[in-house]
């Protein structure tokens, strides 16, 4: 096992000596300031987006932009196979310049506690006070009148559930900045999903932004290579953030998310760990709010498909028929490239716990499913049980079984993924019935589906 640190620095010319919280740890130097004055890692894409159209976030929102940077890094850079006990959990110490050290640090156990949540790692984070010169990042300038038409943010992943809460907020007369994080061929669509968008709601004044926040070998010399990406929320929502307090007001960022998978309840106990990943987990987003609060930015985050299930946001869309013309060209496959070995081309796999969830909710409201699989019919043939298409579909078979046999087991399941001690006894009780629907959803898809 061994501990990571990492300093960020803003430019190569600090070289202030950063004293780490344990000697044999191995130090990493990351810089974020380009010789050009340029914001680097993805984080200057989006503020370049913004002032081209007369928007300017605070020092505050740049400094969480540039944290949840670092703990990319981290988390894509930092082997969990060789660097963890477990071959799981990290331990990692992330050192920040800051406009304010105080205020963030007077944050530091909330935001390690955020972190631990989402990832499973051990996070220490220290901050210290910005180089002389660059006390500011951003010239915060007077908002021009074409910024202050937007009213919103809503993350936008190409995915299905993103694409269904676009729709609804265009539908009902809103003008939202859509913001999205790419890396790989799984989030090209982005671009397409947003130009028919565009065509669809041309009268509406709505925009589009995107930023890359990714670090390879260069960057972090000597780590290696890390594709768990538990982290990955987290800059998701930085960057929704940052945006957000460009506007004016208190701003919503929407994060589109069906209940099921917000809660993301382990199917069977070998998930409770590393399978079951918290990314708009509600204990998750009441902490990120509560952080947001603290630095005095001024967002509110809603997830308003809490309570309902991927099926029910599709059949609820406030424009149908269009949803089901476009609906295909969104991505909800966790690994797109999974057929290469096979020499087939990217696309969806039909297989793993997004894709189910995906073509149950699609049958449930549309009916029949035109995305491409690459197992066109899971119930053509028995699936091969000691290989990874019958994974997940098993899983599924099994807790709609147990559900359907003793209903009373949801409101006892939805807290194994996390709290929910911010939520009422009235949203506690939504909380296990879009699980139970949820669950039922797929187990119509699957029940029939035979296993060898």
């Amino acid at each position: 096992m061994k501990r990571h640190s990492i300093v960020v620095r803003l430019k190569p010319s600090d070289k202030e000596n950063v004293s780490v919280l344990d000697d044999e740890s191995q130090v990493s130097n990351l810089n974020f300031v380009s010789s050009n004055n340029r914001l680097d890692h993805g984080v200057g894409q989006i503020v370049e987006q913004l002032a081209e159209r007369g928007m300017s976030p605070s020092e505050n929102a740049i400094d969480l932009a540039i944290l949840a940077a670092a703990v990319t890094a981290a988390d894509t850079r930092i082997s969990r196979s060789e660097d963890s006990q477990d071959s799981w959990t990290r331990e990692i110490d992330l050192f920040l310049p800051v406009a304010c050290v105080e205020l963030w640090s007077a944050n530091t156990l909330l935001i390690e506690r955020i972190l631990r949540f989402l990832t499973g790692d051990v996070w220490r984070i220290r901050f210290r006070p910005r180089q002389k010169q660059m006390e500011r990042l951003i010239a915060r300038k007077e908002k021009k009148s074409q910024a202050l038409t937007f009213d919103s943010v809503a993350l936008f992943s190409g995915g299905l559930d993103s694409f269904v809460g676009a729709i609804d907020l265009l539908e009902r007369g809103n003008s939202p900045i859509l913001v999205s994080h790419y890396k790989d061929a799984s989030t090209k669509n982005q671009t397409e999903c947003f130009a028919r968008l565009s065509k669809q709601y041309s009268k509406i004044p709505f925009h589009h932004v995107r930023a890359n926040v990714s670090f390879d070998k260069n960057d972090l010399p000597g780590l290696g290579t890390e594709t768990t990406t538990r982290g990955r929320s987290f800059i998701f929502f930085a960057l929704a953030v940052l945006v957000a307090d460009s506007l004016n007001g208190t701003t919503p960022v929407y994060i589109p998310e069906n209940g099921l998978i917000s809660l993301n309840v382990p199917l069977d106990p070998l998930r409770l760990g590393a399978w079951s990943t918290r990314t708009t987990h509600p204990f998750y987003m009441a902490r990120w709010q509560e952080l947001l609060t603290k630095l005095g930015l001024d967002v509110q985050l809603r997830n308003p498909y809490r309570f309902s299930t991927k099926g029910e946001m599709l059949s609820r869309c406030e424009n149908s028929s269009f949803l089901a013309k476009n609906y295909a060209i969104t991505v909800s496959c966790s690994s797109i490239s999974k057929g290469r070995w096979k020499g087939l081309s990217q696309g969806h796999c039909g297989y793993c716990t997004p894709c189910l969830i995906r073509r149950a909710s699609v049958h449930a409201a549309l009916g029949k499913d035109t995305t491409t699989y690459l197992i066109p019919d899971l119930s053509a043939q028995p699936l091969n049980g000691r290989t990874a298409e019958a994974t997940d579909v098993r899983a599924f078979q099994m807790i709609h079984r147990r559900l359907s046999k003793d209903p009373g087991l949801a409101p006892i399941f939805v807290h194994k993924t996390g709290p929910l001690s911010d939520y009422s006894t009235s949203d506690l009780a939504n909380y296990a019935e879009v699980f139970k629907r949820g669950i039922a959803e797929v187990g119509t898809l699957v029940e029939q589906v035979r296993i060898s």
